[in-house]
């Protein structure tokens, strides 16, 4: 199965959480009552977040945090790859000659194509999208997978 960590996840949420606030501060408290996670695990994903340069912190009574762009200009590519580092579904799709089988291997190219699918699908949805409503009827993110 393909699935993100729970701490990308988590980290989605709290960004979803400051794309909600605005130019608003929230505190870490804050975020974590908000997103209704513990607050430890908040300050985690906040400084892991921060280091990537996707959100700003500000220290005084009045401080905390906020995102360090507008919520269209953040991509849940940016989130994920903050978190977990480069996407790649395979070893050789996020970094080559990681592999010893790559001169011979026969899936290799298949296996980068579905990867840009991937990544693109991902970096085609921003922490905007994510604040809006849900549409009324089910619907489906259309994933196109490139063609050579």
């Amino acid at each position: 199965m393909l699935r993100v960590s729970k701490l990308t996840d988590y980290a989605t949420v709290v960004m979803t959480c400051l794309a909600a606030a605005g130019d608003g501060v929230l505190s870490a408290q804050v975020l974590a009552e908000r997103a209704r996670l513990e607050a430890p695990t908040v300050s985690k994903l906040l400084k892991q977040l921060a280091q990537a340069g996707l959100v700003v912190s500000t220290r005084g009574i009045n401080g905390g945090y906020r995102l360090a762009r507008a919520s269209e200009k953040i991509t849940i590519a940016d989130i994920v790859t903050a978190m977990e580092g480069p996407i790649g579904m395979t070893e050789c799709s996020a970094h080559a000659g990681a592999c010893g089988h790559e001169p011979h291997c026969g899936v290799r190219v298949n296996w980068q194509r579905i990867n840009h699918a991937i990544a693109d699908a991902l970096a085609s949805v921003t922490l905007a999208d994510m604040v809006k409503p849900p549409p009324k009827r089910a619907g489906t993110i259309p994933l196109r997978v490139a063609s050579a």
